[in-house]
């Protein structure tokens, strides 16, 4: 073999060895990388809840949060699943049958807000006031225009109490303004908006939600539109896959004095949207 083969071999064991050596390094940098999915609410995403308090966390515990803002019924299923490592949801009700079926080893609570009816200031249905129920059957007796979320998330199970508590049964007929969008609670308002319907909502989203319209707060203040949040560990015995002590890490801080305290401090125009409640 001559010295200028020799070269060229050397040559091509170099170029193949610099082509190797950045994706053994991309490959490490994976590897090094500690992420979580987090399936939750569109209420706590579009209130910009998210925007401020997981940078918190993530200085804290170098741990990233990627969250999928879904409603609650979803959120739940993707957790089911295995496609999520933690759950912040707020349907009560629908946690503690997610910890029953073996999902999660128990459900903590994190924050509160509560529901408000919005709709037009002109207030067609005259609904003002602070009875909900009242508000509902008048508006069903009214024919108003009224928009549900029809997504299966905690604000969308919440009104289907409502309306059974106010003696409304949409399974047999629904009044003739009701109509479900399938959307997150952002574009169920727009469409409230531009149409001067009736809509729940919950107090974060509406409070940094900007294309009000004509549309203000008509009813506040009924104790059955209290809003609870909380937070689950998927359990790694049903998804061995899921990051677990990681997930562990979020629930414990925001539980935590710092994590409490991150929530209570997040405002919009003066107002605290979320109120810290996990128990001591």
């Amino acid at each position: 073999m001559t010295a200028i083969d020799l070269r060229r071999r050397a040559l091509s064991a170099l170029l193949a060895l610099a082509a190797v050596l950045p994706l053994a390094g991309a490959g490490g940098a994976r590897a090094q990388e500690r992420f979580i999915v987090m399936a939750s609410t569109t209420s706590t995403e579009q209130s910009g809840l998210f925007g401020h308090l997981l940078p918190r966390f993530t200085q804290a515990s170098g741990i990233q949060v990627r969250v999928v803002a879904v409603g609650t019924g979803q959120a739940l299923d993707m957790a089911r699943r295995g496609d999520a490592d933690v759950v912040f949801v707020h349907d009560t009700a629908a946690e503690e049958k997610f910890v029953a079926e073996g999902y999660a080893n128990k459900r903590v609570s994190v924050m509160y807000n509560d529901f408000v009816l919005v709709g037009p200031a002109a207030d067609p249905a005259k609904v003002r006031g602070n009875d909900i129920a009242a508000a509902l059957k008048k508006i069903a007796a009214a024919g108003a225009p009224f928009i549900s979320r029809g997504d299966r998330s905690g604000t969308h199970m919440a009104e289907l109490r409502l309306w059974k508590a106010a003696g409304v049964d949409l399974a047999n007929a629904k009044p003739g303004g009701y109509r479900e969008c399938g959307c997150g609670m952002g574009p169920a308002l727009n469409i409230g908006s531009s149409s001067n319907a009736y809509v729940l909502t919950d107090r974060g989203t509406w409070l940094s939600f900007k294309n009000r319209g004509e549309l203000v707060i008509l009813v506040e203040g009924d104790k059955s539109l209290f809003n609870q949040y909380g937070v689950m560990v998927v359990d790694p015995a049903r998804h061995p896959h899921v990051k677990a002590a990681l997930a562990q890490a979020f629930a414990d801080w925001v539980v935590s004095p710092a994590g409490q305290g991150a929530i209570a401090e997040y405002r919009i125009g003066g107002e605290q949207l979320f109120f810290p409640n996990a128990p001591r």
